[in-house]
């Protein structure tokens, strides 16, 4: 099932680029498809290979900050290819 997946990492402390850094870099180089934008990040990719990646990369970049917070949206599509019709 291929699934998007859209994330976005909030460090709760005064300097919180680092850890938003290092946590795109990973996203990256994991072979995955990776858009991103100034807000947020999207990953796309099947559930079964792209959900334990995820599982980890989150602890790690969690376990990295003095505080952290995770928003995530998950669509069962790949909508790698959007583009609006209007």
């Amino acid at each position: 099932m291929q699934v998007s997946v859209e994330l976005t990492l909030s460090p709760l402390q005064d300097d919180f680029e680092p850890p938003i850094i290092a946590f795109i870099q990973k996203l990256r180089s994991s072979g995955f498809t990776v858009l991103e934008n100034p807000l947020s990040t999207q990953v796309y990719g099947e559930y079964d290979q792209l959900m334990p990646f995820l599982q980890q990369a989150m602890k790690e970049a969690l376990t990295d900050a003095e505080h952290g917070l995770f928003f995530m949206k998950i669509v069962k599509s790949d909508r790698s290819q959007y583009e609006p019709h209007f």
